[in-house]
């Protein structure tokens, strides 16, 4: 199956690329995102009818192998008869670059993409102070369109978008590539012939979230948990060995970040900055900042104010389902048939319930959509009341706090069948709303809104205290 006729989702990136592809002026674009999200793929897809010159770094090998490298793709695109030898420098290497694309477009669009660009910043290489006067001297004032693209988002943060000398303020377009959502996964799999149901996919979803690559490796004919357990718990399992490099791979100095991932795998409700320092003896200050803000923006995790705005109440999460289930179920000496056995165990469906009010959460504008305030501003937030000497706490993980007057409460129970609610389910859900009312003096009309795969049942404990209920077909 070609590339153009299997590429899924991506829209409004592929037009904002096509966007600089057109445009006149030169272009430097950074593109980012964590490993295996598809950055690649949605680049040369972009690019496949677009001629270009096309370097890829290579990890751990020395400079002069990389320029080795560069000038074979150089006497590859220039057809030379006498081929140009190697450089014997960085600023060699971009001025057979600049040369390349002169004589080899003229004035006509020029397009340079060059991926894993950390890996070419070998130690001591002069290899950014090169490419800055390339793109400084030269390529600012002619018609290019330069792609730098690298999954070490601690060095692409530092080094191209908070550049602070030569390329300070010099990228044009800043692409963060995300997983796919439940809409793009299904359509994957409709293009790979996985005949999967909306609920089966909601629980694949679960374990490995919207990574293409991860994706890519759930086979036909498989059921949900023969095919966690083939990834996750066999021996050499693919999804098993991932872990040893996903945040190795992104991250300078990459156990901080993996604990602080850890220590939030182990809290329902999530952790404050207070928290998280408690946790972790880690100081107050820029440092961890920095770990949380590129946690943050690689979607591993997630920063949501309480319904009090106060932002030092506000609360981490973890929202990336891959290490939300390896910290849950994947150890060293995890074997095959293991989750097989644990399936319908309480474990097992205490895991589907957190990480259901996390895909709950992703999927904020199709809630609002299939209840038609997708117009309506809102503010998403949560509420926790910790428990004090004779009353018990609660906890509300989803909030929407909509400008007309009304705030729902959302409920998220992930069930294989319809709900049939009880006396009981009525009466715990009308005390939660109730003290939540209490508890946050809002003058606001608080309702219900229930949120499971197969919708509630109509009977008069549901419909007393359930305002509105979607299915999980709204989330797709």
């Amino acid at each position: 199956m070609s590339v153009e006729n299997f590429f899924i989702g991506r829209e409004e990136e592929k037009q904002r690329m096509q966007s600089c592809i057109q445009s006149k002026d030169s272009r430097l674009v950074a593109v980012l995102g964590r490993r295996r999200v598809g950055k690649t793929y949605f680049i040369k897809n972009t690019l496949l009818d677009v001629p270009h010159f096309y370097f890829t770094g290579i990890q751990d090998v020395s400079r002069e192998r990389l320029l080795l490298e560069f000038s074979i793709k150089i006497n590859e695109m220039s057809g030379y008869a006498v081929p140009v030898k190697e450089p014997k420098d960085w600023f060699e290497a971009f001025a057979l670059l600049k040369q390349l694309l002169i004589e080899k477009f003229g004035k006509s669009k020029k397009v340079v993409f060059l991926d894993e660009f950390p890996w070419m910043d070998t130690h001591a290489s002069g290899f950014m102070p090169a490419f800055e006067y390339f793109w400084n001297d030269w390529a600012v004032n002619q018609n290019i369109l330069v792609i730098i693209c690298g999954s070490a988002t601690s060095w692409m943060m530092n080094n191209i978008l908070r550049n602070k000398s030569g390329l300070h303020n010099r990228v044009s377009e800043y692409f963060r590539i995300k997983p796919f959502n439940l809409l793009e996964t299904e359509q994957y799999f409709a293009k790979k012939s996985i005949s999967l149901s909306r609920y089966d996919i909601v629980q694949i979803y679960m374990a490995m979230g919207g990574i293409p690559h991860y994706l890519s490796l759930v086979r036909k004919g498989e059921s949900v948990p023969v095919c966690i357990d083939r990834l996750f718990f066999e021996k050499d399992a693919p999804l098993k060995s991932e872990y040893a490099n996903l945040y190795r791979a992104l991250f300078t100095h990459y156990e901080n970040y993996e604990l602080i991932v850890e220590k939030l795998a182990q809290k329902r409700k999530g952790l404050t900055r207070q928290e998280i320092i408690e946790s972790t003896k880690f100081t107050n200050g820029g440092g961890l900042t920095k770990i949380l803000n590129e946690l943050e923006e690689c979607g591993f995790i997630q920063f949501q104010l309480p319904f009090s705005n106060k932002k030092r109440e506000g609360l981490y999460r973890l929202v990336d389902e891959y290490s939300f289930f390896y910290h849950h179920f994947v150890t060293r000496n995890s074997s095959k048939g293991q989750f097989i056995s644990i399936y319908n165990t309480p474990k097992v469906r205490s895991w589907m319930g957190i990480s259901f009010e996390t895909l709950c959460m992703k999927h904020i504008d199709n809630i609002k959509y299939a209840l038609g305030i997708s117009g309506v501003y809102t503010k998403i937030n949560s509420y926790y009341l910790p428990a004090r000497t004779g009353s018990p706490g609660f906890q509300i993980d989803l909030i929407i706090d909509r400008a007309d007057n009304i705030i729902n409460i959302c409920e998220m129970k992930f069930y294989g069948d319809v709900i049939t609610f009880s006396q009981k389910d009525e009466d715990a859900i009308r005390e939660r709303r109730v003290k939540f009312q209490s508890h946050t003096n809002t003058k606001k009309n608080v309702m219900v809104l229930f949120i499971s795969p197969f919708g509630v049942k109509d009977n008069k404990y549901s419909l007393s205290v359930i305002d509105q209920s979607v299915s999980i077909d709204a989330l797709f």
